[in-house]
């Protein structure tokens, strides 16, 4: 089995079919959506598939190591990272295959209309262990 990253974004991956801002949403779509992406959940946790998922808040703040005995430093909220990632799931698959079925299976959840978004998901794998040094120049 291998884990994979859904990762779910408002903005910044190309543009999905049904491209209605959540924010101009229905009440009732807003509740489908949700509906739709517990079902699909609910149903992977039966095939053993399903790890965990979580949405996001908006807010967030950046927060870095500011040298001993000094308190951590903040700095934002940057709208890039809060209006970019609006959640994960993470799923634990037999194959690549298996989790590109799945995240264009979860691409299909309502939006605005009750119409499938076909929005676009970061599939994204787990290492398996850290990489080595020269893996980190080469990709650094």
């Amino acid at each position: 089995m291998a884990k994979y990253l859904l990762l779910k974004h408002y903005r910044g991956a190309p543009a999905a079919v049904n491209d209605v801002p959540m924010d101009q949403w229905t009440p009732e779509e807003i509740s489908a959506h949700i509906q739709y992406m517990n079902d699909f959940a609910a149903r992977l946790e039966k095939t053993g598939e399903f790890v965990d998922s979580q949405a996001l808040a908006p807010e967030g703040n950046w927060v870095r190591y500011d040298g001993e005995g000094r308190p951590p430093v903040t700095d934002g909220p940057f709208a890039e990272t809060k209006d970019v990632i609006a959640g994960w799931m993470i799923i634990d698959v037999d194959s690549y295959e298996r989790a590109v079925e799945l995240a264009g299976e979860l691409s299909a959840a309502p939006g605005a209309g009750g119409k499938p978004i076909h929005e676009w998901l970061e599939l994204r794998p787990f290492l398996h262990a850290a990489p080595t040094i020269t893996e980190c120049l080469i990709h650094g």
